[in-house]
């Protein structure tokens, strides 16, 4: 299709098909269209990555932080030039509105400058020595090689997260996107490349998930893995990694409460709660996605959050009017119709959607549930999908209780006007990042990551780029 990008890897600084025939199409959610054909990488690709990594890495943590600084000022520069660009190839394999796609593209942008600047600030300190002759320093490495694996949802913001956070700690990095969306992945790469980037600093490359992630991890070259994506393969990641005892971040699933508290601003949270939960249909792992409502303004946040659903526009997201495009995936689809089922047979009603919509394309209405039990199967795992469940709650100690019932810990989301409930809440709720009032718990320069299941580690922020630091300590006798 006119306007997609052209689907390569990267090894070792070069464009390639790989060395196999394999291959598999990617189609678009909205059309069901085959838009692409992605090469896979053979175990030879994979080996010609690797020693490409570690060569790479040993002249990239040998470039001056401010030499680096500039390759990757200078792939920002591309990227804004090619932003138009890449955006349609994110909602063409994602599916998601153009508008929010370049929203995506900006955030990509910002990230890269933000990790940029601050590779030049890896400080290390002076530690007070016990004798005037000593000079005892604490120092700031590159981790080493990198392995990262991105899932499918952001796949702009999922890849620069750890390309950015590798690149500017001075290690070199190879990237596996999302198969399912590899395009806009392979112009992010291409914006590196053009910006002067050494050879095999970063790779990218494709394959069968368990396979090529299995044997990436098995090799010693990596020193340090990057994943986000759900909770079983991070576990397993995890387990692979150990073996040979890899640094692991892992971004890993949430499912996030949403409590209105009896004085918030009812409306404020409603229209907030919509716009949150349909942004890339629901798929999004900070998305709220279990809505506890104080029973005084219960039926009042559930108006008007039902009217900001049934006001939503869904299509194509190159159509102009769309405000919600497709799930990304057939998969997801029947995900969603076992859910909803479920919770009408353990007693909720639905007051908006819950069904799919028109007979081609992965497209499935804004659907709202209200007076959903804790027992119903969507009160404990995360729908990923545009579908709100609804529950009443008559206190404070009621609902942290239940919004801490799950294993996860990723996001959490509290109207009050009331700052003693606020602090109370941030303190009690079980969660790495907490959005009082607001849904913007996502910033270039701040952590981003969760607790228990969801995972440990930050992307983001000055825990970001440690994540991909060694610490030496130096005692000198001068």
């Amino acid at each position: 299709m006119t306007g997609y990008e052209r689907l390569e890897m990267l090894i070792d600084g070069e464009w390639t098909a790989g060395s196999d025939a394999a291959s598999m199409a990617v189609e678009n959610p909205a059309t069901e269209a085959t838009i692409g054909d992605l090469p896979l990488a053979s175990t030879q690709d994979l080996d010609r990555a690797l020693a490409a990594s570690l060569q790479g890495f040993n002249v990239w943590k040998d470039t001056p932080a401010l030499q680096r600084q500039g390759i990757l000022e200078n792939a920002a520069r591309l990227l804004e030039e090619r932003r138009e660009q890449i955006a349609r190839t994110c909602t063409l394999e994602i599916g998601k509105p153009l508008r929010e796609s370049l929203m995506e593209i900006d955030f990509t942008i910002g990230v890269l400058r933000w990790y940029a600047e601050e590779g030049k600030r890896a400080y290390g300190r002076v530690v007070p020595a016990r004798d005037i002759r000593v000079r005892n320093t604490v120092l700031k490495e590159p981790v080493g090689p990198v392995v990262g694996f991105a899932a499918w949802n952001f796949p702009a913001v999922n890849v620069i997260r750890k390309v950015a956070g590798a690149l500017a700690a001075g290690c070199s990095i190879i990237v596996k996107p999302s198969e399912e969306a590899p395009g806009t992945a392979i112009a992010i790469a291409r914006c590196f490349q053009d910006a002067g980037l050494p050879r095999g600093v970063l790779n990218v490359v494709f394959g069968n998930p368990a396979d090529t992630s299995a044997y990436l991890l098995s090799s010693s070259i990596p020193r340090k893995v990057t994943f986000t994506g759900s909770v079983p393969v991070g576990i397993h990641l995890q387990t692979l990694a150990a073996r040979t005892l890899k640094r692991c971040t892992l971004e890993l699933g949430g499912h996030a409460p949403f409590i209105v508290l009896p004085d918030a601003d009812v409306e404020l949270a409603a229209q907030t709660a919509a716009a949150f939960k349909l942004r890339n249909a629901g798929q999004v792992c900070t998305s709220p996605s279990r809505f506890f409502v104080h029973s005084s303004v219960h039926d009042r946040f559930v108006g008007v959050f039902a009217d900001a659903f049934e006001k939503a526009v869904v299509g194509d997201g190159l159509d102009d009017a769309a405000t919600m495009g497709p799930l990304a995936a057939q998969r997801r689809l029947e995900v969603m119709d076992r859910l909803v089922a479920d919770a009408r047979d353990h007693g909720a009603s639905v007051v908006t959607g819950g069904k799919r919509i028109g007979n081609r394309g992965w497209f499935f209405a804004p659907t709202l549930l209200d007076e959903v039990p804790d027992e119903a199967a969507i009160m404990r795992e995360e729908p990923f999908g545009p579908v709100a469940p609804v529950s009443r709650f008559e206190d404070l100690d009621e609902v942290i209780e239940r919004a801490n019932s799950v294993e996860v810990g990723l996001a959490s989301y509290v109207f009050t006007r009331n700052g003693g409930w606020a602090q109370e809440a941030t303190r009690r709720l079980n969660a790495g990042l907490v959005g009082i009032n607001c849904a913007a718990i996502s910033l270039p320069e701040t952590p981003f990551g969760g607790v228990d299941h969801s995972g440990y580690g930050s992307e983001g922020g000055i825990e970001g780029l440690d994540a991909f630091m060694r610490t030496k300590f130096v005692a000198e006798i001068r």
